[in-house]
């Protein structure tokens, strides 16, 4: 709506001589106001009359749009404007009233401060608007000097830092419990390090642009300098090749600054978090934020620092006791092994390629519900136990070069009931499935067959569990490909020739695909070793 000229009589007046001192608009991130308002002159009057404005340091912004659809428009794409100066009456009589309407219900904005501003205050009686909608001030044009939509727009800018504080608080602190969940389910250090990047850029809320992880171990008796664990953005591209950080990186003087005083160091350039792991090691992530971190951001950021430290400890006292647990399963296989010196390194391959096609019928989008990222860490290790009842089996039938008598081979068979009743007995003292619970299931069903005729329950098909299925496939594979007591190595075609004539009888034929598939894609040398 047109100003009269009574109306804007005073309406670039300061009534403070103060306000009217020049004071630079703050370099950063300045406060953005929206004014939505059909006529030209009053965009320019207001720009004129805030244009030197700032508040705790900023200075402001004032975006444009001429009708309330163009406004609607803009708060949809713009997620960080502060107050809207609204008018009442543009296309319509009331498009003030229904954006301002749009703002809270359609887009779900309660944040922004919304004053609507009208040339014709009698159209939209104050009281009905103030009750009906949910503004925050309502004011006539004519009433609108200089100093009070000084104080109007100051007012506003006040609430909406106060309500801003308040969800950035609130999502805050769900990022950082979120972030914590997350980063426990990791198992590598260098996943852990591109989780921790991930989530403290969704907590200062700018992503994770130039961003580095960085350790020195300081564990007892050891000291390194910094190395790269993790990087993104345009740092990922310059450390590629990196391991070291080089002493003439841009932020090489602030993180070793963190490292020496162990604290968090901010500086315009940078800033860098340090994080101390009780188990000796040092970390820090440096990064390169749009605008300075405020308090709160600082806050947040020290809690998190916090749990990211006791997720590093935990992840290493994860990975002892993942060691361990590994070093304890090889040595169970060992023992089986030890007493046959012919099948020396058939474990371990059968450890590789139980892995290789757990992952191929991954890839294939087989078994969905059984293989999961559990499944995929635990069944490759749980392989190596595969034959661990043999350690029961006699010399003379488990060492003898040629047939087994059928007495023989009951003796024989006996061990897969033997290593299952072993590993399931010991698999109780650890909660969950874990590797012992799947050596349990391989060890006495890897010798079952897919049409039931199989020992020691004659399962059928799904009835056996799968690590069991992909093991019977490996074992015969690495067994015929190798040379025994028995028999000579095969040529590989030989063998996958065998195997598919025991597709869907004694294998399972998802299985058979997968170690096709496996090595068609990967040919590696240790299939078939020195025997050939």
């Amino acid at each position: 709506m047109a100003l009269t000229d009574a109306d804007d009589s005073n309406w670039l007046t300061h009534d403070d001589e103060d306000i009217t001192s020049a004071v630079a608009q703050a370099a950063v991130r300045p406060w953005r106001i929206l004014v939505v308002d059909d006529e030209p002159d009053i965009h320019a009057v207001t720009r004129l009359a805030l244009n030197s404005v700032t508040f705790k340091g900023r200075g402001v912004e004032i975006l444009s749009a001429y009708t309330g659809a163009q406004g609607y428009d803009m708060l949809a794409t713009e997620n960080d404007i502060a107050l809207v100066l609204l008018d009442v009456v543009m296309e319509t009589e009331n498009a003030g009233l229904l954006l301002a309407r749009r703002i809270r219900e359609e887009l779900d904005n309660h944040l922004v401060r919304i004053v609507l501003r009208t040339g014709q205050p009698g159209q939209a009686p104050e009281q009905k608007v103030i009750v009906d909608f949910d503004i925050n001030d309502y004011k006539a044009k004519t009433e609108l000097t200089a100093q009070k939509l000084f104080t109007t727009v100051i007012s506003s800018l006040r609430s909406y830092e106060g309500l801003q504080t308040i969800e950035a608080n609130r999502k805050g602190l769900a990022r950082i419990l979120e972030a914590a969940s997350n980063l426990y389910q990791l198992d590598s250090l260098k996943e852990l390090a591109s989780g921790v990047l991930t989530q403290i850029g969704a907590i200062l809320n700018f992503g994770t642009e130039g961003v580095l992880c960085i350790m020195q171990n300081k564990s007892p008796g050891v000291t390194s300098e910094p190395f790269v664990i993790a990087s993104t953005g345009a740092s990922a591209a310059q450390l590629e090749e990196q391991t070291s950080l080089p002493s003439d990186h841009v932020w090489a003087t602030e993180i070793h600054q963190a490292f020496r005083e162990r604290k968090n160091v901010f500086t315009d350039a940078v800033d860098v978090l340090f994080i101390h792991a009780p188990h000796g090691h040092l970390f820090v992530v440096a990064f390169s934020p749009p605008w300075p971190l405020g308090d709160l951001e600082r806050s947040l950021l020290g809690v998190f620092c916090d749990r990211i430290a006791a997720a590093f400890d935990n992840l290493h006292m994860f990975g002892m006791l993942k060691t361990t647990q590994e070093a304890t399963v090889v040595a169970l296989a060992d023992l089986a092994e030890s007493r046959d010196a012919t099948t020396g390194g058939h474990v371990r391959r059968v450890c590789r390629l139980t892995d290789g096609i757990a992952a191929e019928l991954q890839a294939a989008g087989k078994f969905t519900e059984e293989i999961t990222p559990s499944f995929l860490s635990l069944v490759g290790l749980a392989s190596i136990l595969h034959d661990v009842g043999k350690v029961a089996t006699p010399d003379a039938v488990l060492l003898k070069p040629g047939r087994h008598t059928p007495e023989e081979r009951a003796i024989m068979e006996e061990h897969a009931l033997i290593g299952e009743t072993v590993l399931a007995r010991a698999s109780k003292m650890v909660e969950g499935v874990s590797t012992l619970s799947m050596g349990a299931q391989i060890a006495g069903g890897h010798h079952e067959h897919f049409d039931g005729t199989g020992y020691p329950r004659q399962l059928r098909g799904q009835a056996i569990p799968l690590a069991a299925r992909i093991v019977a496939v490996v074992d015969v594979f690495d067994a015929l490909l190798h040379r025994r007591p028995y028999k000579e190595p095969w040529a590989l075609d030989a063998v996958l020739a065998y195997l598919e004539e025991r597709r869907n009888t004694q294998f399972d034929p998802d299985v058979l695909d997968a170690l096709t598939a496996f090595l068609d894609h990967h040919k590696p040398d240790w299939i078939i070793g020195e025997d050939h």
